[in-house]
């Protein structure tokens, strides 16, 4: 006996250490969140091609996506087209795709679409930029206008970043002869641009141009400029308007560089119309797809990585578990008499589909109508099977008859009683009907209202949300409950509702 106590003991360590190290694997080291609340946005992009093809030459359209840096995370990335060939490129730092077609003719739609997030996005590398360039030539009035706006940017900047940053605040004043003859009547933002790109030329300071798309929802979009400079550590990102550093966190960057943004050989009139489309994805499966971090093999088996249907059935089943332990300590430790142990899950499992209150509105009146058939039923003396058989059938019928009287009186509700398992509801009826034959209606009374009570508490911890997505997330947490219900196998000691029982002997000893 004493072996087998010790034998039992070290069972319950291994499984509680088991189903703790695994869950705190998860936690710490796979980083997997403990709340189904936490979720991360996801953005759809639809870049969405047209042009008019020629009929006689040949079709390549090139444009440039985005570099897929580490700032952003793809978990989608697609070429949409019909009967062209797909080829992507690297181009001085930049992402080109090239469709090409040898005969295409009117009017053509080829899609770009990728779906990236900004989660679980590693650690940015280190960066190389250039930290010099040559001048840009220039003569006569131009020169000297660059000349006298460059004096005083010098003497109000002390590095890279408010050179760049006065360089740009100085263009865009207007009001300034100089600026007036550098931008030769086009204010626009390219135009402006490209004299802050001379000047710093002038300064050997390198600059880029930047082209952005900013992530708002259901907006048009179009391609936004911005400018860059490497200060030797890392790059710079200005506003060409404003002179403000530092690129907001909701601009993706597409491409660098002074090129277009679409190229076409063999057609005209392209146009690129940009789509974009915000979600929200559970931040474990966004965990699962995007964390470079993330043991792929321990993922593939785990839960997640069954079908959506699949995972639907073992959320449910996941908590049964749950509901039998809430009925092991009401038994075990409160003394709550209930018919059986697992006749209350099963029942906390069909007030899902019904709704607690709704529920036990339905079992009580299917369950005192059944009984009442069952004590008719008893007068005829009929042997167990075929009284079974009859109060099965009448339990079908008068589900039938709530589900068709609910529908009529708008109640759609009550047409969740036909989940109700009928062989439960046959099996309660027949076990009551014993109880309250062999002890009494008082017993019998109570044993259903402690069955109804023990299921309307399974079923509202079984529910919980955040109990469901911890235990289906984390299903080691089912180690240490198998540990504690090891545990409560030896319990020999006294219940609660005993103490109500013996409160008698209390006073006598008093």
């Amino acid at each position: 006996m004493r072996s087998l106590t010790l034998h039992l003991k070290v069972l319950i360590a291994v499984l509680v250490t088991l189903g703790l190290a695994i869950t705190a694997y998860q936690i710490f080291v796979l980083g997997i969140p403990m709340t189904e609340d936490e979720t991360d946005d996801l953005w759809n992009i639809d870049a969405k091609v047209e042009f008019v093809a020629s009929t006689k030459d040949p079709v390549k359209i090139q444009m440039f996506v985005p570099p897929l840096t580490r700032d952003f995370v793809s978990l989608n990335e697609s070429f949409i087209s019909n009967n062209y060939g797909v080829n992507v490129n690297r181009v001085d730092g930049n992402r080109k795709v090239t469709w090409s077609a040898r005969r295409a003719s009117g009017n053509q739609t080829l899609y770009y679409r990728l779906v990236l997030t900004k989660r679980y996005s590693s650690e940015k590398p280190k960066v190389k930029g250039p930290t010099f360039r040559d001048s840009m030539a220039i003569e006569g009035p131009e020169k000297i206008a660059a000349e006298a706006l460059l004096a005083p940017i010098r003497q109000h900047s002390a590095d890279v970043e408010t050179f760049v940053s006065e360089t740009i605040k100085r263009v865009n004043n207007l009001s300034d002869d100089n600026v007036k003859l550098l931008l030769a009547g086009d204010p626009s933002t390219p135009h402006k641009a490209a004299i802050v790109d001379l000047l710093l030329s002038i300064a050997h300071v390198p600059l880029e141009k930047v082209h952005t798309i900013r992530l708002v929802a259901d907006q048009p979009q179009t391609p936004e400029l911005w400018l860059r400079s490497f200060n030797g550590s890392q790059w710079l990102y200005f506003n060409p308007d404003t002179g403000e550093q530092g690129l907001p966190s909701d601009r993706l960057l597409w491409w660098t560089g002074d090129e277009n943004l679409i190229s076409v050989e063999g057609g005209k009139k392209a146009l690129v119309t940009f789509t974009l489309n915000n979600s929200e994805m559970n931040a474990i499966r966004l965990a699962k797809l995007t964390d470079e971090n993330t043991d792929a093999d321990f993922l593939e088996y785990s839960l997640y990585s069954l079908p959506l249907q699949t995972q639907q059935t073992f959320m449910i089943m996941v908590m049964i578990p749950i509901g039998v332990l809430v009925i092991l300590i009401l038994r075990n430790l409160i003394g709550l008499q209930t018919l059986g142990t697992f006749t209350p899950v099963l029942i906390a499992l069909a007030f899902r589909e019904t709704q607690l209150g709704f529920g036990i509105a339905l079992f009580t009146v299917i369950t005192a109508l059944g009984l009442t058939l069952r004590s008719y039923l008893e007068h005829l003396k009929l042997q167990m099977l075929p009284r079974l058989s009859v109060v099965l059938t009448f339990v079908v019928v008068l589900i039938a008859a709530i589900s068709l009287f609910s529908h009529k009186l708008g109640l759609e509700r009550g047409l969740s009683v036909a989940l109700f398992p009928m062989v439960i509801l046959t099996m309660t009826i027949e076990r009551l009907s014993i109880t309250w034959e062999e002890r009494g209606a008082s017993h019998a009374m109570k044993v259903a209202i402690g069955t109804l009570f023990a299921a309307s508490l399974a079923h509202l911890l079984m529910t919980v949300p955040d109990l469901v997505y911890f235990v289906f997330t984390f299903p080691a947490i089912l180690l240490i409950m198998v540990g504690f219900m090891l545990a409560m196998g030896r319990y020999r000691g006294y219940r609660l509702t005993e103490l109500l029982r013996f409160r008698a002997f209390l006073k006598a000893d008093s």
